[in-house]
């Protein structure tokens, strides 16, 4: 379990992380969201000890990193997948990380296995494309078969295999107890893995919520009807909760009103309907919601 209380981070003037409060169950994949600039890099950094707190605190299982005996036995961490010795081979890599901690030879095999990066492990690590350096970062969060893994970005640049492989395995880890931190800007990956997200906006926690809780108070269904007689059922079913849209000739976006209720109206009036298909709120629409007002670095619209 990881518990952050209060924590702030300050470089000079800009508060980088603002009193921030939270808690990364053991048992549950937890999504840790964001726009670029949020804070989260520089919350992982101090949950293991790279960034001191300007205040505040943040404990893994009770003690702060910096009193663990093993750390890799404990955390495992990737945040730079390009903090390697780029001279070294992969194997080379990971059995100097293992010899810090009296790890033996035979889970460097192992984790070097078990991330795909066999057919690779004597090449230097600095030849490896942006996905194999991924493998070789989540092999060394690996390699002391801790209790907590924090991940910073782990799918980023894996083929759709590894993207799947990564999804399946940390949903194992969080089966078996264990405290698993992810973050990603892949918000669809994001919502067929997390169980929990936090979510972070300049700095401060937005939400702080299980997966469900939160794309249920941040989102709201839409059903969209396509029908000759828009006008009328737009009539029909009119009322102060109920939201119409007309998207294009013949075709509404209805929220407020289940697909089901849309329906029977139409029966009841005599209104063909061509389509009448309904769409809960996702993950996607429910962060975009919650971080509306918290985006540092804002595109402009192209139009």
């Amino acid at each position: 379990m990881i518990v952050a209380e209060n924590l702030t981070k300050r470089f000079g003037d800009k508060a980088a992380v603002s009193d921030a409060s939270f808690t990364v169950q053991a048992g549950k994949v937890t999504g840790f969201l964001g726009p670029n600039g949020a804070g989260k890099s520089t919350t992982m950094r101090m949950i293991v000890g790279l960034d001191k707190p300007t205040s505040g605190s943040v404990t893994v299982d009770g003690r702060p990193y910096s009193s663990l005996r093993s750390p890799l036995t404990e955390v495992g961490v990737l945040l730079d997948a390009k903090a390697v010795h780029t001279g070294r081979s992969a194997r080379n890599h990971l059995l100097a990380m293992a010899a810090t901690h009296g790890i033996p030879r035979s889970r460097v095999d192992e984790v070097i296995a078990l991330t795909g990066i066999a057919s690779v492990a004597r090449r230097r690590a600095g030849k490896f494309s942006l996905g194999m350096g991924q493998r070789l970062g989540i092999a060394a969060a690996l390699l002391g078969d801790p209790r907590t893994l924090i991940l910073d970005e782990p799918v980023n640049g894996l083929d759709p295999e590894g993207v799947i492989w990564v999804r399946q395995f940390v949903r194992a880890l969080a089966a078996e107890g264990r405290t698993v931190l992810l973050s990603s800007h892949l918000m669809s990956e994001m919502a067929l893995t997390a169980d929990h997200v936090i979510v972070l906006g300049r700095g401060r926690v937005l939400a702080d919520a299980s997966l469900t809780d939160l794309v249920g108070a941040w989102t709201r269904s839409v059903v969209t009807v396509r029908t000759p007689r828009a006008t009328e059922l737009t009539g029909a079913i009119g009322g102060p909760d109920v939201t119409i849209t007309d998207i294009a000739p013949g075709v509404l976006e209805i929220s407020g009103l289940a697909a089901a209720a849309i329906g029977d109206a139409a029966a009841a009036h005599g209104i063909p309907l061509h389509e009448l298909t309904p769409r809960a709120g996702s993950l996607e629409d429910a962060y975009l919601a919650l971080t509306e007002d918290a985006v540092e670095y804002k595109t402009k619209d192209a139009r």
